[in-house]
Order: C-alpha cells, then sequence, then structure tokens
C-alpha cells in the first residue's frame, strides 16, 4: 500500500452523491482498483442493529460516534453549552458507543488549544454531567432499557500544544523530528521530554483514567494517533532510554498507564485510539495537490506501520498484541495525523483552509482504512474493534457498514465528522429512511478551517445552529483568503 499514487498530480474521483446504487458503486471501484465493501441496500434490523459485548459494557448496536472536538471549552478546560449542546447531538443518535466524546487533556500543558477540555478534580463534575445528558438523549431515542458505553478520550497533544491564550505552540516532543520539528519553529523551543517526564505523565493519565471512572465513564483512550504524544511515542525508534528503540520500549507508556489503571481503578475498561500507519509529512505541491516532503536519508524511519512512503502492518500488529496483553479490550482504528498528512487520515472532498488537495482519490484512503482494520482483526483476535474514515462515503454509509461488519472487518462503524451534521443518520437508516441529502456530511473541512483559525469548531454549512452563528460570516471570509495554492 503506497502514502500517495499521484505525486505529479491529483488522482480523478467522482463525487460520492452521484452514485445511483451500489452495483455502480462497486464498478467504479473496481475500475479504479479500490477494495471496498458495498451492500446494495442497507437492512433495518440487520446486522448494524445487533447487540455487541465490548469488555466494557454492553453495546445495544453496532454503531460509534468518535472524538470531535469543539474548540468551544474554558480558559479553564471546562464545557460550555456548545460543549454540552454537542454530546447531546452525540446522545441523538442513538449509536451503541460513544468512543471518548472528545479529546479531553490530562493536564493543562498537554491542551492542543485553549479552549481543550481538562479532567481535573474542578472539572469532574461537569464532565459526569456531559455524560449523563448524553445517556439521556440516547434513551429518549431509544428508551429507557437501552444505555449506550461511553468511554472518555485522554490525551497530552506533545508537540501539538498550545494550552494558552493566543494559540502559541509550547510543544512537548517526544524526539527531535527533523522534517516535524520545522513546523513547531514558530512556537516556544521545542522540549524534548526526560524519562523522568514521561514517567510524571504516566501517573497523571493514571490520576486521570480513575477520575473518569469516578465520573461513570465505562472505558478511556489511552490516545495514540494524529501525531500527539501517545503517537509520536510509536516512531520514537532512535530516543535512547526506556520509552523508545525497541518496540517494546515504544508500548511502555502505554503499558505503563493500563497497569497503573488497573491497580486504581480495576472496572474501568481500557481503549486505545491508534494510527496504524503513517507517512512523509505532506504539504501543498504544484497545483495545490499534496506531495510528501522530500526525505535526503536512506530509509525514513519515523512512520510507525511503514517506511514513510509504503505500509507494513507487522509492526501494528506486534505493538496491538502488546497492549492486548497489558489488559486493553478496545481498539478504534485511524491513521496519520491531521497535522501532516490529512488526505490519510480523513479523506475529503475538500481541504481545510491549511491543507492541501487530495493527491488520491478519497475513496482509496477510506478503502484502506477499512482493509488495514479488517487485516489486524484477523491477525491480533480478542480486541473489540472499531473503524474510522466512513464520513466520506456519505448516503453509502450504510451499504458498506452493513458489508463491513456482516464481513468480519470490523465490529462496530464509526461517525465523526457526520456526526456534527447528521447524528440521526442511524435512526433514520434503522428505520428504512433514505438519508436527508440536506444534513449528510459532504467533507467540506469547515469544522477543521474554523478552529484553525480560532473559531470554535462545528458543521457551519449544514447545521442551521451553526449557520446562525457570528462566526460563519467570519469563516466564509477566511475561506475565501485562504483558498489553497495552485
Amino acid at each position: 500500500m503506497s502514502a500517495g499514487e499521484a505525486e505529479s498530480g491529483r488522482e480523478s474521483h467522482l463525487k460520492m452523491s452521484s452514485f445511483t446504487s451500489g452495483g455502480e458503486l462497486r464498478a467504479r471501484c473496481a475500475e479504479a482498483g479500490i477494495d471496498l465493501p458495498v451492500d446494495d441496500s442497507f437492512q433495518p434490523g440487520g446486522p448494524m442493529s445487533t447487540p455487541l459485548a465490548t469488555g466494557s459494557g454492553s453495546a445495544p448496536n453496532r454503531w460509534a460516534i468518535l472524538p470531535m472536538e469543539g474548540w468551544d471549552g474554558t480558559a479553564e478546560g471546562r464545557p460550555t453549552e456548545f460543549t454540552r449542546r454537542r454530546w447531546r447531538r452525540f446522545g441523538q443518535s442513538g449509536a451503541g458507543l460513544i468512543w471518548g466524546g472528545e479529546a479531553v487533556a490530562v493536564r493543562h500543558d498537554g491542551r492542543a488549544n485553549p479552549n481543550q477540555l481538562v479532567i481535573i478534580e474542578e472539572t469532574l463534575g461537569e464532565l459526569a454531567s456531559l455524560r449523563e445528558e448524553l445517556i439521556h438523549e440516547h434513551q429518549m431515542v431509544r428508551g429507557a432499557a437501552s444505555k449506550p458505553v461511553v468511554g472518555l478520550q485522554l490525551t497530552h497533544s506533545g508537540r501539538w500544544s498550545r494550552p494558552h491564550a493566543g494559540g502559541r505552540l509550547e510543544p512537548w516532543i517526544a524526539y527531535r523530528h527533523p522534517l516535524l520539528d520545522r513546523r513547531v519553529a514558530s512556537g516556544l523551543p521545542a522540549r524534548v521530554m526526560t524519562d523522568s517526564d514521561l514517567d510524571r505523565l504516566v501517573d497523571d493519565f493514571v490520576v486521570a483514567g480513575e477520575r473518569a471512572s469516578r465520573a461513570g465513564f465505562d472505558f478511556v483512550d489511552i490516545k495514540h494517533c494524529h501525531g500527539y504524544l501517545g503517537h509520536e511515542l510509536l516512531s520514537a525508534v532512535d530516543r535512547p532510554g526506556c520509552y523508545g528503540g525497541t518496540l517494546e520500549n515504544r508500548c511502555r507508556f502505554l503499558r505503563s498507564v493500563a497497569a497503573g489503571l488497573r491497580s486504581v481503578a480495576p472496572g474501568l475498561g481500557l481503549g486505545v485510539r491508534l494510527s496504524l500507519y503513517d507517512s512523509l509529512p505532506f504539504g501543498p505541491g504544484p497545483g495545490g495537490v499534496g506531495r510528501a516532503e522530500a526525505w535526503d536519508g536512506a530509509a525514513y524511519p519515523y512512520a510507525f506501520g511503514g517506511d514513510g512512503v509504503y505500509f507494513c502492518l507487522d509492526e501494528p500488529a506486534a505493538w496491538l498484541t502488546m497492549a492486548r496483553d497489558a489488559g486493553v479490550q478496545l481498539i478504534c482504528t485511524t491513521a496519520g495525523s491531521p497535522y501532516h498528512n490529512p488526505h490519510l487520515q480523513r479523506p475529503a472532498a475538500q481541504p481545510p483552509s491549511d491543507g492541501y488537495l487530495a493527491p488520491e482519490d478519497p475513496l482509496r484512503g477510506v478503502a484502506r482504512q477499512i482493509q488495514a482494520t479488517a487485516t489486524l482483526k484477523r491477525r491480533v483476535p480478542g480486541l473489540v474493534w472499531v473503524g474510522s474514515a466512513y464520513s466520506y462515503l456519505q448516503e453509502w454509509i450504510g451499504p458498506v457498514a452493513q458489508a463491513v461488519v456482516t464481513g468480519g472487518m470490523a465490529d462496530m462503524v464509526g461517525l465523526g465528522r457526520l456526526a456534527l451534521s447528521y447524528p440521526q443518520l442511524p435512526l433514520d437508516l434503522e428505520a428504512g429512511l433514505v438519508p436527508d441529502r440536506k444534513r449528510v456530511c459532504r467533507t467540506l473541512s469547515d469544522c477543521t478551517t474554523a478552529p484553525r483559525n480560532g473559531l470554535i469548531s462545528g458543521c457551519y454549512p449544514l447545521d442551521p445552529f451553526y449557520k446562525s452563528l457570528p462566526q460563519a460570516v467570519e469563516l466564509r471570509i477566511i475561506k475565501e483568503n485562504s483558498r489553497p495554492r495552485r
């Protein structure tokens, strides 16, 4: 599998809304060499409606909501009404599992933005209330007997930390990266975390997990994805000491957190959202099309799950085996990072303001994540697998999700961006309704462009609530002034 087959030009692709049948979509995929499972139609009451034992409770169906931040907490890390509305809407999806709600920092210096939530004693009651409001909304649409499995995603943002007003980068890094270090050079000097620093951070994650347990969450996600600190440790191949070098050392952070949580909160489930593979960093090339940065060395060593160009799942399989043996029960798969290769992470029709045009058909990126998840599910049994990257499928989410679950390629299907515009899609599909085209996420990336420019995140094109905000006018101006370079 290659990181991008079209560095010299953009691979052509069709709008998802243009397909009129599952057969037509399968034919397009076959023509392009894209291995995407698609059923002819969605079956209400079928495979997506079956319950699933997760190890952290029984999920009433196979839908999951992925972590979606709003950049809308307070400076102290508390939720606001914007936050509460988002969590209530997650509950209104009727999804059987809520993967983390959103990323919550275990301490203030690990916040990815000055308005990220923080889990400390002072915020614990409000985080518990978010969970309670979400469950209430779920039961309003599913009935009082139904209860979703609800987790909380714990994070330290590492290289991408922006904890203070003004949003200046204040990076904590696992190692010196010859390419990514340039991307954080505009902030404070990056500080390499020592082994002692990481030991203390392990303790902070354990304390945060125990707090999440007291707040009623069924599991915590020890985040290892998207370029944040846990993910960066996976590629710390030339870091000295006990957290770098060998794969076993690069799993030490996770294993230490898991051991601590088993001790202080034995009833708390453990999950990991994992970027299964990575690549060389990308940026805009000719015509605004994404192109990998040049690498002058021999082999690129800093891509977990590959060599920077091609992907190999041997290393992730070995790491996941260690994670399972450490007590992890749930895995939510993803890929890459929004900061340096977003086309791998979230296939989209349009890039955010600081992005680039996808060098490949986004369907290829969707299928890559689905197939990688299926491969690792076969290789590492004994885990519950939640897949990602489905929002780009738009009207075809249902038939693809059903084919994936029926084929044993994942246990649950996660919805991220689409949960901002149309959280009720699972309910509509199960009721036999045609998806509401006016609410289906078109992956226009406004939910990323807004926070990249200091605005709260939300679906400005399709959610009337966000469309009516003053920030919607600001966002239109920002987009007009920051088109990708061509």
